[in-house]
């Protein structure tokens, strides 16, 4: 039977895409790293390691190689979550008679601070587009304009971004149906810039740039007309950045505006779409740190 990444990737249909065939690639490199290391080993045996064969100690040996290498902490745990992930599945599949990954270690991620974007950096992105991009065409710039304004208006995760439908939008009501992470839906405001940026794009700019045939229902396309992917989203904002950041540095920003101008902690999870109120309270800490930095500043006592 072997490793079967089909059928496991099959079975992920509740992930996105991008992450689906991240488990599959950090399966597929343990089922190498397995065979080098039968391969380098005095047996004689030269037949491929299957998932059946794979214990506890073999598991362990794998993280130990990872660290050695000098892979990054969050890294090894990336890559053990990855291998529970698929041995979950094939001891449910009866592909294995028991879970190797139970009791396996994995280190403790470290947890950075989220970035935050400074005034600046905003207006660059938002309001006066640097040079490079000043001479756009008007639908590419209404485009970009709208997914901008969604990523730090509504603090949307890229791929929800690449995901919205026509139907998504109330117009009415100004909110937005999102299509989040596990297929959790959830409905979002919708910022008055976000919102007259979005009318704009539709009105105008997506009628020259959508290739009808094949951009369906999708509200962003890219500039072969095509559905909007999370790679264009990175290319897009790195083009109009003056300084390196990414997507999801706006919705970093975007929830600690919300708690640096009083919104309540829960009310800031449901909107980002976070199942676990701890994913949130990181922006607290980043909220602290910049009240400590604003007394520092101005204070004439800090």
């Amino acid at each position: 039977m072997g490793w079967d990444l089909d059928a496991f990737a099959a079975s992920t249909a509740s992930v996105a895409e991008d992450t689906a065939a991240m488990y599959c690639r950090e399966v597929a490199a343990f089922s190498d790293w397995l065979d080098k290391a039968r391969t380098g080993s005095s047996s004689v045996e030269t037949r491929k390691t299957g998932p059946e064969d794979v214990d506890l100690r073999m598991i362990r040996r794998y993280l130990a190689f990872l660290s050695t290498e000098g892979y990054a902490r969050k890294t090894v745990a990336r890559k053990a979550s990855s291998l529970r992930r698929y041995f979950r599945w094939a001891k449910r599949t009866g592909r294995v008679a028991a879970d190797p990954t139970v009791g396996a270690m994995t280190p403790t991620r470290e947890r950075r601070l989220p970035r935050v974007l400074r005034s600046e950096e905003l207006g660059t992105l938002l309001d006066t587009p640097r040079a490079a991009v000043v001479d756009d065409n008007n639908a590419r710039r209404q485009r970009d304009l709208a997914v901008l304004e969604l990523l730090y208006g509504s603090g949307l995760r890229v791929s929800e971004v690449c995901a919205i439908q026509m139907g998504d939008i109330d117009w009415e009501r100004r909110q937005l149906t999102v299509n989040g992470k596990g297929s959790k839906q959830r409905i979002v405001p919708l910022s008055e810039p976000a919102t007259a940026a979005l009318a704009e794009w539709l009105e105008e700019g997506r009628a020259e740039m959508a290739d009808e045939s094949s951009a369906g229902d999708s509200v962003f396309v890219n500039l072969y007309g095509r559905p909007l992917n999370t790679q264009a989203v990175r290319r897009l904002v790195d083009r109009r950045a003056e300084t390196q950041t990414n997507p999801h540095a706006l919705r970093h920003t975007f929830a600690t505006h919300l708690l640096d101008g009083g919104a309540d902690l829960r009310q800031v999870q449901e909107l980002l779409g976070h199942a676990d109120l701890g994913s949130t309270q990181i922006y607290t800490h980043v909220s602290r740190d910049r009240l400590r930095k604003v007394i520092e500043d101005s204070h004439p006592r800090a």
